[in-house]
């Protein structure tokens, strides 16, 4: 006859938490479809995606310079963090860090290649005589659609159309990104309600135009916009204006020239809260869509242009890390409805540059 053994009630609690601990562990090991989880990069040249895509070399936008392809473009999303179902459409050079967070956010993000290249032609001082000359041609060239006299991009060209047949690409080379959220049911559009549109100076600039043109969910501008001799940023905007946020350093000559202050409130934006510095208040930063920084960059004013962006001018503290990082957060993830308490027009800034 066995012997028979006793358990304690101290050694019954040991075995019953081994127990609950290894079905915890069990339900919690990865399954076959969580092993394909993890951060994405995807790039593609636009002239292999659709092939009615051309080169502009009358206004230096070109397909190869050098031998190098100039046409790639790029995209990210982390599997592994759940997904939003926003798609941040980014329009400057390519920025791994920007598309590091974002992704950390849960966003898809994208650069495509599209007729931008020219700024270096038409977007010298002094200005002509219409007030929307370079908004006409930021609109062409975003939209693919005849606006302006001076330039001629066919929509393959535009960034509408890039961004379009680039998502419909990955859909199909990156099904676990599941990118086909963001097509129309017809996969026809894109569905610009989920959109984040995105840049940084020529590129903020250009986000600002498209927005007020076409609705859409964000815009964010960092060291934007300028076209400081231009009143396209006052003219009546389809995407509502306490979903655009602004960001720049104040040693920008943005700033010494009232560029960005003029554009913020020909805008609204000052409907939304006061200018904030980030350095002396925490996030939401009043809920403000007017951000500054005073962040030491030495004096540059070159690296204070892009000090606002993830990268190499981006200020660091005392241990390595980056002091900016709620702000970049709350740039893209703030819940728009949650906005700062009105404030007058800024009495020093100057609206008229014209003259």
């Amino acid at each position: 006859m066995p012997k028979k053994t006793y358990v304690t009630p101290l050694a019954w609690l040991f075995l019953t938490s081994v127990c609950v601990c290894s079905a915890l562990a069990q339900s919690n090991s990865p399954s076959p479809q969580d092993a394909t989880s993890k951060r994405y990069e995807l790039t593609a040249r636009a002239s292999a995606i659709d092939s009615r895509a051309q080169a502009h070399p009358e206004i230096g936008f070109l397909f190869e310079k050098e031998g190098k392809p100039q046409d790639l473009q790029h995209a990210s999303v982390d599997t592994r963090v759940p997904l939003k179902g926003k798609l941040v459409i980014w329009l400057m050079g390519n920025s791994p860090g920007l598309f590091e967070r974002v992704n950390s956010y849960g966003y898809h993000a994208i650069r495509v290649h599209y007729a931008n290249g020219w700024f270096s032609k038409f977007g010298k001082e002094p200005p002509p005589t219409d007030p929307m000359h370079l908004g006409k041609i930021r609109l062409e060239a975003t939209t693919g659609e005849d606006f302006s006299e001076l330039v001629a991009i066919p929509k393959p060209d535009g960034m509408k159309e890039r961004a379009l047949q680039f998502v419909k690409w990955l859909a199909k080379e990156n099904p676990q990104g599941k990118w086909e959220m963001f097509l129309t049911s017809d996969g026809n559009e894109l569905d610009w309600d989920k959109v984040i549109i995105s840049g940084s100076s020529h590129g903020a600039t250009s986000a600002a135009r498209f927005a007020i043109h076409q609705k859409v969910d964000r815009v964010v501008m960092f060291c934007g916009p300028r076209d400081q001799y231009e009143t396209w940023q006052g003219l009546p905007s389809a995407t509502p204006a306490n979903r655009f946020f602004g960001f720049s350093h104040v040693l920008d000559t943005g700033w010494s020239g009232d560029h960005y202050c003029r554009s913020w409130q020909l805008l609204g934006l000052n409907k939304f809260g006061p200018i904030v510095d980030v350095d002396k208040t925490k996030t939401p930063f009043d809920n403000s869509r007017r951000l500054i920084t005073e962040a030491d960059v030495k004096g540059d004013v070159n690296r204070a242009h892009g000090s606002v962006t993830p990268g190499g001018s981006a200020v660091k503290d005392a241990s390595g890390k980056f002091v900016h990082e709620d702000v970049w957060r709350y740039l893209f993830t703030h819940p728009v409805d949650q906005v700062g308490m009105p404030v007058s027009a800024d009495s020093d800034c100057r609206l008229e540059l014209r003259r």
